[in-house]
């Protein structure tokens, strides 16, 4: 069963060359790949457990609107 959130947290930025900024973790997508929102652009992320923080590709994991989530 895949758990559906939103969660706001600090991420580290592909176009920031990986600096911190605020990003929405929109759900899980499957096992460590999730669905996130960066100022308005829809994208793949995954957490990093030495980092501890999530790591979102707003340059080459951009979604556009339709999703394939698994369902």
């Amino acid at each position: 069963m895949q758990q559906h959130y939103i969660s706001k947290c600090e991420c580290h930025i592909h176009s920031l060359d990986g600096g911190l900024a605020e990003a929405t973790i929109l759900k899980r997508i499957e096992d460590n790949l999730y669905l996130a929102d960066y100022n308005g652009v829809k994208c793949t992320a995954f957490y990093h457990p030495l980092l501890a923080r999530y790591c979102v590709d707003d340059v080459n994991g951009r979604i556009g609107d339709n999703v394939h989530d698994g369902r």
